[in-house]
């Protein structure tokens, strides 16, 4: 038996430094004695008695022969194919089981023709030293040793699987089989297969064998490409099951073939027709075509052209209100529109296209509604540090932070908050860029305007400084109204060195704006007044000679 058990390693495992004798023990437990028939002869506890034409009766565990009930099947008298297994006390062990597995390899062995197939399903039901039992459907054992199984870990019970008998042997009842002759086998097909298809360049087709979330795989002539989600449909990326289910058959090419992980790369829309060859010729900016809205993301939406093609619609496109915060607000899925081409890249696979421009334009309505000196209400919808954006009509005007209040020391943030509701004015529209100016004070009279009413150019005032610059002096003359002295008006009758914050000062009213709020005061204008004053006064009264007058003006 050694010798036999050396011949087949060496013949079928050079490489392999296993005892193959103990792996055939080991799976099917045999012995050198045939399968016999038994005759039941007494039936005790858990032990059947038999007479297999030896000294000593066979001992049979009842448990071999008790159906799914845990009844025995057998009785007195009743003869059975048994096979020994060993000895106790001098008495033969049969087993039943065993007798039939042998039979069975036995029956296999005797039908086997070594120029076939020779291709067996099986399952794995148990492993040992040098590899693994399996069984076929028929029941007949097999023993696949571990360097022909294929397996990169053992956690294979169970496991069902074609594989190829690569030997037989009558005299110790044994058959061994490969899996890694298949696997080679069809390593060898598929290369074979994948050079044909790399070979030609024709349109294959294929059947979808598994959809994933990345793609699909499709068998072509017997071996899997995936079809990556990108490489479906012109579109752009698609999932694949919202278009195909498996078993499904399609058209493909062959876009690539990785020689290091043995990936086939396939494409469908390869195999179609490039529609942007098309729409290269019969299509030009400033078109408008009627679209789908396929998909809406957060920055803008997909529309289908129709042709296998998706365009691209932009938030900033769909409405020419500038606050779209949800393109959902606008359009909704499923939404035939129609739409302007604003840009075409065929070779960059780009299509760009507007809604905003099929709607009337905000600007021209807010024109044909409005004038500059109207007085409307509006929504405040943005404050920045330099004013506040008004809602008007459909479009926005800004409010200045030096219209919104007389007082230059007050901002819109320090007044508003965003959703008050204001009344304001429009002092300018600018038709070339499309903006309007608002305001808020020219609703009201301003300080000036209501100081004005009092006080006119020349009259002579008193007022305390508030401020000190290179360029003038700043005079309060009353809570809210203040008034500037330049240097160029103050003249050499001051010496401003002397000036200080809180002085009382006089001075003249020289020019008064009140619509821009703004006064001028002059001392240099009042030091000419003043001797204007002297003058008339020697030439209306002769009793006074020149000397006094001058001499009484100066104390």
């Amino acid at each position: 038996m050694a010798e036999v058990n050396d011949k087949v390693q060496n013949d079928i495992f050079e490489d392999d430094d296993l005892d193959f004798a103990t792996m055939l023990e080991e799976s099917f437990k045999q012995s050198n004695d045939t399968v016999c028939n038994g005759v039941v002869v007494a039936i005790k506890g858990d032990e059947i008695f038999l007479n297999i034409g030896k000294k000593s009766e066979g001992i049979l565990n009842s448990s071999e022969l008790k159906n799914d009930n845990d009844k025995l099947d057998i009785k007195e008298g009743d003869e059975i194919k048994v096979v020994i297994t060993g000895y106790r006390g001098g008495k033969p062990i049969v087993s039943h089981k065993k007798a039939i597995r042998k039979e069975k390899i036995k029956d296999f062995i005797d039908s086997y023709d070594e120029n076939a197939e020779n291709i067996v399903d099986v399952k794995i039901i148990s492993k040992n030293k040098g590899g693994f039992v399996a069984q076929n459907k028929d029941g007949v054992e097999f023993f696949l040793p571990r360097s022909q199984s294929g397996f990169r870990d053992g956690n294979v019970l169970g496991k069902t699987f074609a594989a190829k008998v690569i030997k037989v042997n009558p005299q110790e009842q044994s058959i061994v089989i490969s899996r890694r002759k298949i696997m080679e086998e069809d390593k060898k097909k598929k290369k074979e297969i994948i050079n044909s298809i790399l070979q030609n360049d024709d349109v294959l087709e294929g059947v979808v064998k598994k959809i994933t979330t990345y793609g699909m795989f499709v068998d072509v002539g017997g071996v899997d490409g995936l079809v990556h989600y990108s490489e479906i449909s012109y579109k752009g990326p698609v999932n694949p099951k919202t278009l195909y289910k498996e078993g499904d058959k399609v058209l493909v090419k062959v876009t690539k073939y990785d020689n290091e992980k043995h990936h086939l790369s396939l494409s469908i829309k390869a195999a179609m027709p490039d529609p942007w060859d098309e729409i290269e010729d019969s299509l030009d900016v400033g078109d408008t075509i009627k679209v789908l809205v396929s998909n809406i993301e957060p920055y803008g939406a997909f529309v289908d052209l129709g042709n296998d093609i998706e365009g691209f619609l932009h938030i900033s496109e769909i409405s020419w209100d500038k606050n779209i915060k949800n393109p959902k607000d606008f359009i909704s899925e499923g939404q035939e529109v129609d739409v302007e081409v604003i840009e075409i890249d065929a070779s960059d696979r780009r299509l760009r296209v507007s809604l905003k421009n099929m709607l009337p334009k905000p600007f021209d309505e807010f024109m044909s509604k409005f004038k500059e000196g109207d007085i409307v209400k509006g929504e405040i919808t943005t404050i920045t540090n330099f004013g506040a954006f008004i809602k008007v009509g459909s479009l926005e005007g800004l409010l200045h932070n030096e219209d919104a209040s007389w007082d230059r020391n007050i901002k819109c943030k320090d007044m508003f908050k965003t959703g008050d509701e204001l009344e304001v004015k429009i002092i300018k529209i600018d038709k070339e860029n499309e903006k309007i100016s608002l305001s808020l004070k020219d609703l009201t009279s301003s300080p000036v305007c209501e100081y004005a009413k009092q006080h006119n150019v020349g009259d002579v005032v008193t007022g305390t400084i508030r401020d000190i610059k290179d360029f003038g002096i700043f005079v309060k003359l009353q809570d809210d109204v203040e008034a500037l002295i330049r240097n160029e008006d103050i003249g050499s009758s001051v010496d401003v060195s002397t000036l200080k914050v809180g002085d009382t000062i006089e001075s003249v009213i020289a020019f008064i704006d009140d619509k821009k709020n703004r006064i001028r005061l002059s001392i240099k204008r009042l030091s000419k007044q003043k001797e204007r004053e002297v003058l008339k006064e020697i030439n209306d009264n002769d009793s006074f000679n020149l000397g006094d007058i001058i001499k009484d003006q100066l104390s």
